[in-house]
């Protein structure tokens, strides 16, 4: 180590303030160079994805391919095209510049800390100061924020799965190298940074945006599907059977192309997105993913941990409560010994609780000599310090989690029912134990076992649920999402703190989730459902809570996760939502998808609806405006317009069709107002292609003729105005769908934001003027008057109306109790399948249980479904349980207060019949 300093020129003291400017201004910011993109080759790439492929594919098509028949190439087809897809790629390009700058503005929000010594102090700094020199303190939980090399101490255990992938965390020991990313699991020791910046091993990268999109992909792939069939029937039919002219057929292939590419669909998505992005850091959820925004719409289950997430992390001690297990020994004895098993510095909760019992923290090593100190571990739950007295002997005290504690002393099978018992009893009332035991160490070395140890004492420790924290839960259960508590607390604890909250008690230890000690009415379910089933588990470890995430994810669960320290970061990072709150420690916050800025829980609920608000307007869009029914509206309609009455729609008119009407989506359907769902959602790809396709046939079947009288003569001037006419219908109707779409109900009760139906009265009112004075011979359309558009309005307003019921139709359809009234065999009035044959069942198992002896199964509580049109009930069950404790509590204390008045000798009937709870 000597080395190290000599190379750097500093010494174990850390830099002065004015040599660590000098050197940062030598060695740049302590973090990586941000890769700049051309901004040309940025604005480009929003035209390089398949659906753009087939717009350019069409423009090319429009000069390259269109010629003969006497007529020039189709240049206003070309202009159109390019001129469509460089508006899309300026709204993507603007948009995603300007998520870019909301990211660098919460990069900065998340910038990592640092303890680094300057000055002979130790101070909290931005990690992006650092240089090479400084020392640094590193203890559990912390992200290595620089490459460094550890100094005199314990070995740390430093988890670097995500430089090397390994999944164990290794043992570093002083003079040993740690990279930067890394993660401290365990210990607490300093460390002199050697490298910074773009010179670290590795670094860390953190990518805050994350556009990709799954239902952008499925969709893509429907629509250019449905346009290649499209274009070989036209094609066959066009050419071998009714033997048209090149040209003539090139026009109505370009129609299709054109027409039936969704464009804007990628715009949309992205713009919606971003914007939802936005409105959720305002209120103080920053995105990290993007991508999370859609995947919370669908989240059915939330995981929380216990301590410092559903509660405040503030414990409060009451020495009056403290129990003393040895003799000679008093409260502030075992306040004093629990004080000197904690830390001196970067005091977590537990030791700020019992050092600020003390009338003076300096009385922790007041007297003693610090020998060594045992850091706590999440594994081991336990601190130690050996120390030399006054006379000169050695002792050793430590503190932790009473079963670990427990376990180290000699008399465990003397007092270890009391130490329950006491336990128990603290945890009845919502108290947490906290043991503390001394051992003697006769041979003055601190590697030695020592004598036996003792058991001191237990301290209970309270620590308050947050105030938002009943109400969050309440309203998640109204959301469809089944909450779930997972903590290292024990169950009594567990169960107490869900009381409080307002969950139900279905609570189990995490020993069930490997089978053992699990109830007799549980005994035989299986793991999963039990996961499934329940409210919570109690002393759970890291690889529990991982677990339990993986597992319900394997039952089709969209899990979240909420979280704030370590423990909770591999379940963070599992999840398919991870949400660190407020004040959680770095390694949560780089593992988590979505990090609170705001201190309580409330903003949660608030982001779960935004989300579900955001996934309903992408849904509005994708599902049945262009992206399905746009493409099978108007590629079906032209190609029975081209085919069977062999009518020449002219392609630039599909082009303003797409200006105007993805230019006035662009810009409102991401700011509609819509109503959330009130249960999770999530992309059904059978509804979107069923319900886009039935939609989207319907309203090709509705575009006709008119009845033009010289249509059989072939009358150029009809042959425009019937394009007109054609046009104006097409546009006004496939617009119009919007808001049958947009629509939960009935599209005439929810009205839309006011911007979104100017947007589309302009754009129609556009459309109408273009039908009824626009002649245009290179469009080979020729205006109409007022009275063909008034009677293609009246048209389009009278078919209008039944969209709503094909809408509802198709809902019925598409759902459970439709198929099931259809393959499940039921008694007129009631809805029990099979003739009542399940519960039958049911009732001679539960007779034959009876005539065994054995206890009963409460089977109501498990469903035997568990698809996902069941999976909100779930939560119901959830609700259903949390309400029956909350029933359960109150009549339980109006009994109570009742008998005890009566036994009081005191009248019942004049006192108010009211008890609060």
């Amino acid at each position: 180590m000597q080395e190290v300093f000599e190379t750097l020129k500093c010494n174990q003291e850390g830099l002065s303030t004015e040599a660590a400017e000098q050197r940062l201004s030598i060695f740049g910011s302590n973090k990586l160079e941000e890769k700049r993109e051309s901004k040309i080759l940025k604005f480009l790439g929003f035209m390089w994805n398949p659906l753009s492929w087939v717009m350019e594919a069409a423009a090319i098509m429009a000069i390259v391919l269109a010629n003969g028949g006497g007529k020039p190439p189709e240049w206003q087809d070309f202009i159109g095209i390019t001129t469509l897809l460089l508006i899309n790629s300026t709204v993507c390009f603007i948009q995603e510049n300007n998520a870019g700058a909301a990211s660098a503005a919460l990069m900065a929000r998340l910038a990592p800390k640092s303890k680094v010594l300057r000055d002979g102090r130790w101070k909290e700094e931005d990690a992006a100061i650092l240089v090479p020199g400084d020392v640094i303190s590193v203890k559990l939980g912390d992200i290595i924020p620089a490459d460094a090399r550890l100094l005199e101490g314990d070995p740390l255990e430093i988890d670097q799965s995500a430089l090397t992938g390994e999944s164990i965390p290794v043992s570093k020991g002083p003079g040993d190298c740690v990279h930067s990313g890394s993660t401290c699991k365990q210990g607490e020791i300093q460390a002199v940074v050697i490298a910074t910046g773009i010179h670290t091993f590795l670094g860390r990268a953190v990518h805050l945006v994350d556009t990709k999109n799954h239902i952008l992909t499925a969709v893509g792939k429907y629509c250019i599907c449905s346009i290649a069939l499209g274009l070989i029937l036209e094609i066959i039919v066009m050419y071998a059977v009714q033997h048209r002219e090149y040209r003539t057929g090139l026009d109505n292939l370009l129609v299709l192309l054109i027409g039936g590419i969704p464009i804007a669909m990628p715009t949309v998505l992205s713009v919606t997105m971003a914007i939802g992005s936005k409105r959720l850091s305002r209120q103080g959820v920053i995105t990290k993913r993007i991508s999370a925004i859609v995947e919370m719409a669908g989240m059915d289950v939330l995981c929380c941990d216990k301590t410092g997430t559903l509660t405040l992390n503030k414990l409060t001690v009451d020495k009056n409560l403290i129990e003393i297990f040895a003799k000679g020994v008093d409260a502030d004895t075992v306040v004093l010994m629990a004080a000197r098993a904690s830390q001196v510095e970067n005091l977590d909760v537990i030791d700020a609780a019992i050092v600020g019992m003390l009338a003076d923290p300096k009385k922790t090593r007041a007297d003693i000599q610090e020998v060594h100190f045992l850091p706590f571990d999440p594994t081991g739950k336990r601190t130690a310090l050996t120390y030399i007295d006054s006379e000169g002997k050695m002792h050793r005290v430590t503190k932790g989690a009473p079963e670990q504690i427990l376990n180290l002393v000699h008399n465990k099978s003397e007092i270890g029912r009391r130490i329950n018992a006491v336990i128990d009893k603290f945890a009845e009332r919502g108290l947490r134990s906290l043991a503390v035991a001394y051992q003697e160490v006769p041979d003055g070395s601190k590697e030695s076992s020592g004598s036996p140890w003792q058991f001191i004492g237990l301290i209970p420790l309270f620590d308050p649920p947050r105030h938002d924290s009943a109400e969050t839960i309440r309203r998640a259960l109204n959301l469809g999402l089944s909450v779930k508590m997972i903590t290292g607390d024990q169950l009594a604890i567990a169960k107490e703190t869900g009381r409080r909250l307002g969950m139900g008690t279905n609570m189990y230890p995490s020993s069930a989730l490997l089978g053992q000690d699990r109830d007799e009415s549980i005994v035989a379910l299986p793991v999963d459902e039990l996961i499934e089933k329940a409210d919570g588990f109690a002393g759970v470890f890291p690889e529990h809570k991982y677990e339990i995430v993986k597992r319900l994810q394997a039952r089709k669960h969209i899990c979240g996760m909420i979280g704030n320290g370590i423990n909770d970061a591999p379940a963070l990072k599992k999840a398919d939502i991870g949400i660190a709150v407020a004040d959680a420690i770095d390694a949560a916050r780089s593992a988590a998808d979505i990090v609170l800025t705001e201190p309580g829980l409330n903003v949660i609920i608030t982001a779960v609806l935004n989300s579900r608000a955001i996934f309903q307007r992408m849904k509005n869009y994708t599902v049945r405006i262009y992206a399905v029914s746009g493409t099978i509206h108007i590629g079906f309609a032209f190609r029975l317009l081209a085919l069977i009455w062999q009518f020449n729609f002219p392609s630039f008119m599909v082009l303003i069709i797409a200006i105007l009407n993805d230019g006035a989506i662009i810009t409102t359907i991401s700011k509609d107002r819509v109503r959330p769902s009130p249960h999770p959602e999530k992309w059904n790809l059978t509804e979107i292609f069923v319900t886009g396709s039935i939609l989207g046939g319907y309203l090709a079947m509705m575009t006709r003729t008119f009845g033009v009288s010289s249509l059989n003569e072939k009358d150029v001037d009809d042959w425009r105005k019937l394009a007109s006419a054609v046009y104006l219908q097409v546009s006004s109707i496939s617009q119009a769908n919007v808001f049958v779409t947009r629509a939960r109900s009935w599209s005439y009760v929810e009205c839309p934001v006011p911007f979104l139906a100017l947007a589309f009265f302009v754009a129609q009112l556009i459309a109408t003027l273009i039908a009824v004075y626009a002649t245009w011979s290179f469009a080979t359309i020729e205006g109409i008057g007022w009275g063909w558009a008034g009677v293609i309005w009246l048209y389009n307003i009278i078919f209008y109306i039944p969209l709503d019921f094909i809408k509802f139709f198709i809902r019925y359809v598409l759902s459970r109790k439709f198929w099931d009234l259809v393959t499940e065999q039921r008694i007129a009035f009631i809805t029990k399948r099979d003739f009542r044959r399940e519960e039958r069942e049911r009732r001679w198992a539960q007779a034959q249980r009876a005539l065994d002896g054995l206890p009963q199964c409460d089977t109501s509580m498990f469903s035997a479904q568990s698809s996902y049109g069941e999976l909100s009930r779930i939560a119901e069950e959830a609700k259903r349980r949390a309400e029956i404790a909350r029933l359960r509590e109150l009549h339980t204390l109006k009994g109570h207060v009742e008998s005890l008045i009566r036994l009081k000798g005191l009248d019942i009937n004049p006192i108010p019949q009211s008890y609060s709870v």
